[in-house]
């Protein structure tokens, strides 16, 4: 195992050469992170025009103290008109027009894929591919706060030993994988503001 981690007479160990492939990869690796976060945030962004998501969203916004007054009622009002996805119930729909449920998921959906767009402009315009990144930083910030804020983020005492934390729900899941977007989006921010400063060098010359 050794003799693959070191150069012997002169030649590079089958691991070194892995290993500078990998390195080698940088430039690639940071475009398909790009391309992932521009997937996800014009994927779920519209998704937020569907009036499943705009409900399977209440609770996180009900219960956040920087976004509640987006919604006509405060929690705990919507868990009696919480709908399974696809679930159609006429009485719980008229609660969430009510409720401002479906525009605020709209304005949020739209937001988000403007984002995603921003961000897709890497290479035209990186100045605003990286404010796009700094933004989605500033959301990923928000969205992981309702782990703090959102009841539904972890179990509840059901008879099983698991509750509270760190026992994370499928809510509480779904917040947690945000961690993931905040970290990309450093990555996708320093990468086009390098970019946008390093023309601005070169047109300075």
């Amino acid at each position: 195992m050794n003799n693959l981690m070191i150069e012997t007479s002169g030649r590079k160990s089958i691991a070194q050469r892995l290993l500078e492939t990998m390195a080698s990869m940088n430039r690639v690796s940071v475009t398909i992170l790009r391309c992932g976060l521009v997937l996800v945030l014009v994927w779920i962004g519209g998704l937020k025009f569907a009036k499943y998501e705009a409900e399977s969203i209440v609770p996180l916004v009900a219960n956040s103290p920087a976004m509640n007054f987006l919604y006509q009622d405060r929690a705990p009002a919507y868990r009696q008109y919480m709908n399974k996805e696809g679930e159609v119930v006429p009485s719980h729909q008229e609660w969430h027009e009510g409720n401002r449920t479906y525009p605020v998921s709209q304005a949020l959906g739209l937001a988000i894929v403007v984002l995603g767009f921003m961000i897709a402009l890497h290479k035209p315009l990186p100045q605003v591919a990286a404010f796009g990144s700094a933004l989605l930083i500033g959301m990923s910030c928000v969205t992981l706060s309702f782990l703090v804020t959102t009841p539904e983020a972890w179990v509840h005492f059901m008879g099983d030993g698991a509750q509270g934390f760190p026992f994370l729900s499928g809510v509480g899941r779904l917040i947690l994988k945000d961690s993931i977007m905040f970290g990309a989006a450093f990555v996708t921010m320093a990468d086009s503001a390098r970019m946008y400063l390093g023309r601005r060098n070169v047109n300075a010359l």
